[in-house]
């Protein structure tokens, strides 16, 4: 059985056929999907999803480095309320994403050390996002981890820098369909350092649909996809994979 730790469900690509994307997931042995909310809106929609489709689908709650600009104290208001009723399982994501800088960096940073102690205050993991970010995730981490901090790097690129300081502080990666992709060495070769039982597997879907599915939109079921290539690359079965992943998520995101 598989989790996929990092969905987007409430995307519009989701909307006409979610009910057979959640079935098709179940039978692909996934057993569990973690649905990440961006925003308000996506919040509400999500946690109608999670009721519908209880203790399969959980939330996660967050802003996009993109929407930086976008934040207000209410967004991390609201995400304490929620979490005192135990409505979400994870804060993000969240993070440095520089490589469009649709939002300024200042406010990208100011934003990721806002979620970063509101995690830590709520005893929740973070969701973190980074792309071409890696030398100032690393110095914001470090500055703002308190001892409380558990999380995961999300998408992992491979920067093994940002993974090594990431292992150090008891933090987690995933790594999506990117780790099939033919050029995708770094990512790969990162997977063969990083042990185990500090990985997890995710789509990220919309995106990122694994090579065999290039082209199409990526959804839940995918994720067996990426267990096998870890699998390949780690020299394991893909049902060891399968199982240490899902421990490594259950224990982190708290969900049975």
């Amino acid at each position: 059985m598989y989790i996929d730790t990092h969905a987007h469900l409430t995307f519009p690509e989701f909307k006409d056929d979610l009910d057979q994307v959640i079935e098709r997931a179940k039978k692909a042995g996934v057993e569990a999907i973690i649905n990440i909310a961006l925003g308000h809106e996506a919040l509400e929609q999500s946690l109608k999803i999670a009721e519908k489709y209880y203790k399969y689908v959980y939330t996660a709650f967050g802003l996009h480095p993109h929407e930086a600009k976008d934040c207000t104290d209410d967004i991390f208001e609201t995400t304490k309320k929620l979490a005192a009723e135990k409505k979400i399982v994870a804060i993000g994501e969240m993070g440095l994403d520089y490589f469009y800088k649709h939002s300024p960096i200042e406010q990208q940073q100011e934003v990721f050390r806002k979620f970063l102690q509101l995690a830590q205050e709520l005893d929740l993991p973070a969701i973190i996002h980074i792309r071409d970010a890696s030398a100032d995730t690393i110095k914001i981490l470090k500055q703002e981890n308190k001892g409380q901090l558990k999380g995961v790097l999300h998408c992992f690129g491979g920067d093994m820098e940002l993974g090594q300081v990431a292992l150090e502080m008891g933090l987690l990666v995933s790594f999506t369909g990117t780790i099939t992709f033919p050029k995708a060495n770094q990512v790969r070769e990162a997977a063969k350092q990083i042990p185990l039982d500090k990985i997890m597997i995710e789509t990220d879907c919309p995106f990122l649909a694994p090579q065999a599915f290039r082209g199409r939109r990526n959804e839940p079921a995918f994720v067996v996809e990426v267990a096998k290539k870890l699998a390949e690359v780690k020299g394991l079965s893909p049902e060891e994979i399968a199982r240490q992943t899902t421990i490594n998520a259950k224990k982190l995101l708290g969900i049975i």
